[in-house]
């Protein structure tokens, strides 16, 4: 059995057991507490600089496969887990969760007290920290935990997107026989989507609505966006601050009263620092499955998936032209928001789930609403 640490910027030291990759790995510690889908947690590209504690005490027992990853890779930097699960029982599952992350060269940390660890981040905030196997020494972990760079600050979105544009067209699938999902909408409308570090099933979710995608770059400017016609622009989910985005937020600018605007998580604070408003990084962060969420205009709950560190200042939006739809019934942060004059709207959480509750699949739909409207216009 290989020993492991987790050393922390504020002098804590966790010991356990270690899997996945014998690496030497730094990030932002955070907590999700989704009871399932670890795989799609280990393959979104929001998690990039953070090593990710999982509540859930029972992870990797249904193992991994090809069409639950949400890109093409692990972009967390490490796991922590109370029980890493060394042998797959699923139908569906093609590799052990110990095999695919040793593979990508993420290290794992089992055998934590992972309620301790949690509680720490609740009380003080996310801290950073080192998971090292072996005999390393904890005050030189400590040391680099401080040293390494805050997440406040940092632009991760340009670094994750993609190299090119491309086309996307695979729909949702169902997982077993029983699932409905209903039938896949004809291809009627074009959307161009931002990459900041989106997930594939948001993009499974815009074709299943019945849109043809094309993907861009985070640095494409809003004049060859417009070139392509679209429809409607998407703005993605992606890791780091949005804050230090300013090109982004200026082109998303530009796109306003041109096109009908969705997005989503990063890509609704984006479109919030170009409708005027500021950001802020919370103490501990949304990472879970069943986070409620007040729809203003309807004054339904809806449970939500979500992973975000920063949210947009409710403050910042007074006296302005834009709307607050949603907010988050634990913290009253904002959760959506819309453009009183045009068809642009956004929310921090996330419809296309992946993994998380069904509750919000509806807003694909006001998305596909807003281009038809446009178009008749």
């Amino acid at each position: 059995m290989d020993h492991a640490l987790l050393a922390l910027e504020d002098g804590t030291v966790f010991e356990g057991r270690a899997f996945g990759a014998r690496q030497q790995r730094f990030g932002e510690v955070v907590f999700n507490t989704s009871l399932t889908g670890y795989q799609e947690v280990f393959t979104d590209p929001s998690y990039t600089g953070q090593i990710v504690t999982l509540t859930n005490p029972e992870i990797g027992n249904y193992g991994t496969n090809g069409a639950d990853c949400e890109s093409a890779r692990p972009y967390i930097e490490g796991l922590v887990v109370r029980e890493f699960a060394e042998v797959a029982s699923n139908w569906r599952s093609e590799e052990s969760a110990n095999e695919f992350l040793k593979r990508h060269g993420i290290p794992v940390i089992a055998e934590v007290d992972t309620r301790k660890l949690v509680r720490k981040l609740r009380m003080g905030g996310v801290l950073r920290g080192v998971i090292a196997a072996g005999d390393e020494n904890p005050q030189e972990l400590i040391e680099r935990a401080r040293r390494s760079p805050s997440m406040a600050g940092l632009d991760l979105a340009t670094k994750v997107t993609t190299g090119a544009s491309y086309e996307w067209d695979e729909a949702v699938a169902p997982c077993s026989p029983s699932e409905r999902i209903g039938a896949r909408a004809a291809g009627q409308y074009h959307v161009v989507a931002y990459d900041f570090g989106i997930k594939r099933n948001i993009l499974r979710r815009l074709t299943h609505a019945g849109c043809r995608v094309t993907v861009v770059p985070a640095g494409t400017a809003a004049d060859d966006v417009l070139a392509r016609k679209p429809d409607g622009v998407f703005l993605s989910n992606g890791p780091g601050d949005p804050e230090p985005l300013e090109f982004q937020a200026a082109q998303v600018r530009k796109l306003i009263g041109k096109t009908p605007v969705f997005g989503i998580c990063l890509g609704h604070q984006i479109l919030g620092l170009a409708m005027g408003a500021k950001t802020f990084k919370l103490k501990f962060g949304h990472r879970g499955g069943n986070h409620p969420v007040l729809n203003r205009l309807t004054n339904k709950v809806e449970i939500t998936s979500q992973n975000h560190g920063f949210a947009v200042d409710a403050d910042s939006l007074k006296d302005s032209e834009v709307e607050l739809t949603h907010i988050n019934l634990n913290d009253d942060t904002v959760e959506g928001l819309r453009h009183r004059s045009h068809p642009v709207f956004c929310v921090q959480y996330h419809p296309e789930a992946a993994p998380g509750p069904h509750d919000s699949h509806y807003l694909f739909q006001d998305f596909i609403n807003l281009m038809q409207d446009a178009r008749r216009s």
